[in-house]
């Protein structure tokens, strides 16, 4: 049985990660507030950005900025887009 969590940004239980997708508090965080459909679109909305505006993750200002964009897209915040890119459901 998987657990549940009140996701964050879909405001609703669904199912949650199986382990936190990165150490320290920050990592728990999300794992404690973000349903795995969440996570999963994130990390496709970051492998987006990283390609299409050619991000290099060696950069620290690089991982400060996906980190950014990962906080406004999972509160539901105006978040960066690949330029161009329109969603199936829009």
């Amino acid at each position: 049985m998987s657990r549940t969590v009140k996701c964050r940004k879909y405001q609703k239980d669904l199912p949650g990660l199986t382990v936190p997708p990165y150490p320290g508090p920050k990592g728990q965080e999300i794992y404690e507030t973000v349903s795995q459909q969440a996570w999963q679109e994130w990390q496709a909305q970051q492998t987006m950005l990283i390609n299409e505006k050619q991000l290099s993750l060696i950069d620290p200002d690089t991982r400060g900025y996906l980190q950014q964009e990962m906080e406004k897209f999972l509160n539901n915040k105006d978040y960066d887009r690949a330029e161009g890119f329109i969603p199936q459901n829009e």
